[in-house]
């Protein structure tokens, strides 16, 4: 009994575990120091690249660790300034080299006690016990060689060390035994050899144990197939039974892990490699496996030429260095082929595994085993893949190291760790079951049949028995937290107090029991630890330092349609980065996650960049079928039509048919693939991936696939709009409205159908983009439709009007091209017919349509500036004649007293063909929104024809502006209100503004008469209208006068009376004439009386009758349709 509670004093299953975690805690410090201090130039301590201290520094180097400070201060001077500061910048480097040393005594102490305990090691009864004892020596060596790999680490404790003599008088008090190890471990391994020589019994036993398990690990892909390993529907009547071994946890043991410990092991303790044959087996196979191993990360460890080192000055060695060099040439050979059709294997049972657990989760009972089986062998693989396609020996075939399938397996694992995740609580059901209902009445009965049973280690396992007894499955429906960590620490307290030599109760004679209670506490782990579970058995957080490698598979999947689907993989792994960080390295923590950020974002940013390419093909694809079923490819057809009806031969005889739309989808073969047909299929592929999740998170950030998508989608989207236009700024060439509006119709057709494939609200992108579209610039700043189509109409097409090129043909509601010696590169009424001006408003909307139209004001108010100043030039002339209308002879004395009277007429036709070319967007806008909010339109256009003539003029304006954008005709155009309300001359009092404007509309008035001398003016009945648009002088008097006399409050009425008064006693004088030259289209002037009253709601044919004989307008009417009648004769 005095021997058991030596044992259990001696708590080696509580070191284990501690010494175990700061181990690796250990390590991540050394890997930071060596990676980011003395790796990254950047990161490095100044004083280690110091140009100044560099002879200083050597020195201290060369005499490391016995530094005489006292006989070299010339050399080391300069270190005296900078003492302070190297004391606190090298503390923490310093310091972590001391607790590597501590953490050296610690283990060897632990390793010292269990011999001295002759602790029993078999991996398949005291598992854990076995494994931390084999965790804790691989660590201890890696811990050591990752110390000796630190190049700087006597520059840096030396350093230290002599800034603290020099500060405080005395070297640091842990300087001897910490230089004294660092000079001893310069060839770690050969240094550890020597110091386990007396471990060598310990080690050699537990590493014998692993012949029952790591042979059987390490098959090739056909023994597994032929074993039909992994398979849930191989035997389809035992489906239900629970999968089960005696070796519970060695199953889904890490392989690599195993590689590990019988490597580094046997190189410890290598007499057994001469003396045991199990031993030298092991060692082959470990060694034939890989050409290297990782030591800790992206560290590795060339396992056949440092053993071959090693062994070369032992004697007696030759026949394991020969069979370390045939190894090595079987590993190069053979290992990658081998591990090619694992990974291959592989996937096909992994998506087996997958898909009947997605179809029957229940199954995650009974086969539990197998998903952690199946999770830690693809692990293994694309570990082993990922370190040696890193560290390809050159001479060697690369092929075997590259896997562009690589991603479709990391995929499998993914879904197989979602589908733990989600039905937790279906495995928690069963094992609570499990453990309550089967597993405490077998231990209970192997307990009784013990023949020995102190009372300690009974009390632990009557423990065990009551504690799984007393679980139920409504503490799982409860949703009751589980926690059985305190139970598996007592079942290796219990290890270690019965591994001990001359134990009362000695598991090596109880053999069943230990099984019994491995398999017993992977059943607890199935109920609280499922988590930690899946780290164990598949975290890929080692991709954080293999980002390049990353980066790469990453890209070869995208670039293989098959493989696309599984790209969702990547993001996914960067979830796992944050769990290869460790509480004694706090500092690494956020360059990690920082890291798993970047890589998430550009892997997420890469795939919803494929996909907007894909979905970029297939719009132009449709754009361009889109295109064959315009109006203008059918008159080649008709025109075929038409001259086979007349038996006319056309074209030559060997020239092909034209193929007519819709060819495309006739097929003559189900295995003719189109180009569109392969881009349908990478969408589909690449979309599946997209939407495999909703969201991730990583690093306490949420990544949504979708809206990364959507994004793209939108900045494609307002590229491909503006693109369409196909606007030249040089040449001044832009697309129809109505061909844009075809391929902008396509293009939302083909995104409305991504949401057949990924779950996004594409009604929002086009919200976003086509609102977008309706203003001047975009959310970027750049050039919108609407700004090419208003810069379009106004610098080109209105432009090419007033130069007399292009006119307004009432009769078409178009613009049209004249006539003459200069041909336009564009045709007008292709660009101003009805069709195009609906389809304009249907692509600009209200707001589109109110920017033009407030383009189109700005141009007039400038006009009406230039002519106010006209007004302002002949101001006194027109005041006399504003009042003497009735005196003929008077009038005609003051008419030649005035100047710039066609410049008056010629920028008042200018302003008429504005408004015309506005009445017309207007009569479109309206047309579109009746179509599209009819209602809504009605509704507007009665509230305006309902205004009282009593209301306020400013709440009169505000129904007119409601009425304007939705394209409705107004008495006053408000935007031309605003527009001229803005002018704001200087030192002009209101009233003369008011005198500046009434004489303006006599200016006109009295110019009329000039216009009959032109020879353009002469009216077509075929058109409506005057080749040189005077005719539009009709509206621009009209929508002047209004929009003047409401800014200044004047009476339009009264206003255009006067207007009406003089214009008729001035184109009357016209009439007593005598000079054919004067008088030459004396009947189509006299048509504009006419045309400005049928325009104006405010004048009537009563009172232009008061003033202009009805006979004379009748007559003119008959005179130049006779005219146009003998003209065209």
């Amino acid at each position: 009994m005095s021997r058991a509670v030596m044992s259990s004093q001696q708590k080696i299953a509580e070191k284990l575990t501690i010494l175990n975690d700061r181990g690796i805690g250990m390590l991540t410090r050394i890997y930071n120091i060596k990676k980011q201090a003395c790796g990254d130039p950047k990161a490095k301590p100044s004083y280690l690249i110091d140009k100044n201290l560099e002879s200083a520094v050597k020195y201290i180097v060369k005499k490391f660790p016995v530094v005489d400070t006292r006989n070299n201060s010339q050399q080391l001077s300069q270190l005296h300034k900078e003492k302070q500061e190297i004391l606190k910048n090298l503390a923490l480097y310093y310091f972590t080299f001391v607790d590597v040393m501590e953490f050296k005594d610690h283990v060897s102490e632990l390793l010292n006690t269990i011999d001295a305990c002759q602790v029993f090691f078999d991996i398949t009864v005291n598992f854990d016990l076995t494994k931390n004892y084999l965790d804790l020596v691989v660590t201890y060596t890696t811990l050591m060689i990752m110390v000796s790999r630190i190049e700087e680490r006597k520059a840096i404790v030396g350093l230290y060390n002599y800034a603290h003599e020099m500060l405080h008088g005395a070297s640091d008090r842990e300087y001897p035994r910490l230089g004294q190890m660092i000079v001893d471990y310069e060839n770690p391994l050969k240094k550890m050899m020597e110091e386990f020589v007396p471990h060598s019994k310990s080690l050699s036993d537990a590493l014998i144990s692993l012949q029952m398990v790591y042979p059987r690990r390490n098959l090739s892909a056909e023994q597994w197939r032929n074993a039909q390993l992994l398979s849930l529907i191989s035997a389809p009547s035992t489906m239900l039974n629970p999968a089960q071994s005696d070796t519970m946890p060695c199953e889904y043991l890490s392989l690599d892990t195993m590689e590990k410990w019988i490597v580094f092991g046997f190189i410890l303790c290598h007499g057994n490699l001469n003396s045991d044959t199990a031993a030298l087996n092991l060692w082959k196979i470990a060694l034939q496996s890989s050409s290297c191993l990782a030591l800790f990360r992206d560290e590795v460890f060339h396992v056949h030429k440092v053993a071959e080192d090693l062994f070369m000055n032992i004697k007696g060695y030759n026949k394991r260095i020969a069979d370390i060099r045939e190894c090595r040439e079987t590993a190069l050979s053979h290992a990658g082929p081998l591990h090619r059709e694992r990974r291959k294997f592989l996937r096909s049972a992994l998506k087996e595994l997958a898909t009947v657990l997605a179809d029957q989760p229940g199954l995650l009972g009974p086969k539990a085993l197998f998903v952690f089986m199946a999770l830690s062998f693809a692990r293994d693989e694309i570990i082993w893949l990922l370190r040696h396609a890193d560290n390809i020996p050159r001479t060697r075939n690369s092929d075997d190291f590259i896997d562009k399938h690589v991603a479709e397996l990391i995929y499998y694992m993914e879904e197989l760790r979602a589908h733990v995740r989600k039905y937790g609580p279906v495995m928690q059901r069963y094992y609570v079951q499990y453990l309550s209902g089967f597993d405490a009445v077998v231990l209970n009965e192997l307990v009784q049949n013990l023949s020995v049973c102190p009372e300690d280690e009974s009390i632990i396992m009557s423990s065990f028995v009551n504690t799984m007894t007393s679980l139920s499955v409504k503490q799982v429906e409860d949703g009751e937290v589980f926690d059985f960590r305190g139970m598996r620490l007592d079942w290796f307290r219990l290890q270690a107090y019965t591994s001990v030599s001359k134990a009362s109760l000695n598991l090596s004679d109880h053999k069943e029991l230990g099984k019994m209670m491995n398999t017993i506490i992977f059943h607890t782990k199935m109920v609280d630890s499922l988590v930690e579970m899946l780290v164990e058995t598949s975290d890929l957080s080692i991709f954080c330092f293999y980002s390049r490698p990353f980066e790469k598979m990453f890209h070869q999947c995208l670039e293989l349609p098959s493989q696309s689907r599984y790209s969702i993989a990547f993001p996914l792994v960067c979830t796992h980065f944050m769990s290869c960080t460790h509480e004694l390295c706090p500092e690494e923590r956020h360059h990690i996650g920082d890291r798993s950020l970047s890589l998430c974002n550009m892997f997420l940013d890469e795939m919803a960049k494929q996909a907007r390419n894909l979905i970029t093909d297939i719009c132009t694809e449709q754009c361009t079928l889109s295109d064959q079923l315009l109006p203008k490819h059918c008159a080649k057809t008709i025109s075929q039509a038409v001259n086979k009806k007349s038996k006319k031969q056309t074209g030559k005889k060997g020239e092909p048919e034209r193929e007519k739309p819709g060819v495309e989808s006739m097929r003559k073969n189900r295995l003719l693939v189109t180009n569109l047909d392969k881009l349908h299929t990478a969408l589909s592929e690449l979309c599946f991936s997209i939407n495999y999740v909703p969201n991730l998170v990583v690093w306490e950030h949420t990544f949504t696939p979708r809206e990364y998508l959507t994004s793209h989608l939108e900045i494609r989207f307002t590229k491909s709009i503006v693109g369409m236009t196909m606007y030249n700024q040089a040449t001044q060439e832009i697309a129809k409205p109505s061909e844009l509006l075809t391929s902008v119709k396509a293009y939302m057709t083909v995104l409305q159908s991504i949401e057949n494939y990924v779950q996004i609200d594409i009604t929002r992108v086009f919200n976003n983009v086509l609102l977008q579209q309706t203003q001047h610039l975009d959310s970027h700043g750049e050039p919108t439709i609407t700004s090419l189509y208003t810069n379009w109409y106004l610098e080109t097409l209105l432009r090419q009007v007033s130069n007399g090129h292009i006119a307004y043909f009432p009769a078409m509601k178009a613009f049209v091209n004249l006539p003459t010696e200069s041909e336009l590169t564009f045709n007008a009424e292709e660009y101003s017919d009805i069709s195009e001006m609906r389809a304009l408003s249907e692509l600009l909307g209200p707001y589109g349509m109110k920017f033009l139209s407030e383009s189109l004001m700005w141009h007039i108010s400038s006009q009406v500036a230039e002519l106010k100043k006209l007004v302002v030039e002949n101001v006194d002339v027109l005041t006399q004649m504003r009042t003497s209308f009735d005196k003929p002879d008077q009038m005609a004395a003051l008419f030649k007293r005035l100047t710039s009277v066609d410049s008056v007429l010629k920028r008042m036709t200018i302003i008429g063909v504005i408004l015309s070319f506005r009445s017309l967007a207007q009569e479109a806008l309206r047309d579109v929104l009746s179509c599209h909010i009819p209602f809504l339109v009605s509704s507007v256009e009665d509230f305006k024809d309902h205004i009282p003539r009593e209301t306020d003029m400013k709440v009169a304006m505000n129904v007119y502006e409601l009425s304007s954008a939705s394209g409705l005709p107004c008495e006053i155009d408000p935007a031309l209100v605003v527009a001229l309300s803005s002018q704001k001359s200087e030192n002009i009092s209101p009233e003369e503004e008011y005198k500046i404007a009434c004489l303006l509309m006599v200016f006109v008035a009295v110019s009329l008469p000039t216009l009959a001398s032109n020879v353009m003016s002469q009216y077509s009945p075929a058109i409506e209208g005057h080749c040189n648009n005077i005719h539009c002088l009709a509206k621009a008097i009209n929508q002047i006068a209004a929009a003047l006399f409401t800014i200044h409050k004047g009476s339009i009425e009264d206003r255009l009376k006067e207007f009406l008064a003089l214009a008729s006693s001035s184109l009357l004088k016209i009439g007593q004439e005598t000079d054919k030259t004067t008088t030459r289209n004396r009947e189509s002037v006299y048509l504009l009386l006419d045309m400005i009253v049928q325009e104006s709601p405010f004048l009537t044919m009563d009172l232009l009758e008061s003033c202009f004989p009805y006979v004379l307008l009748r007559n003119a009417y008959h005179a130049v349709y006779k005219q146009s009648i003998t003209s065209s004769a």
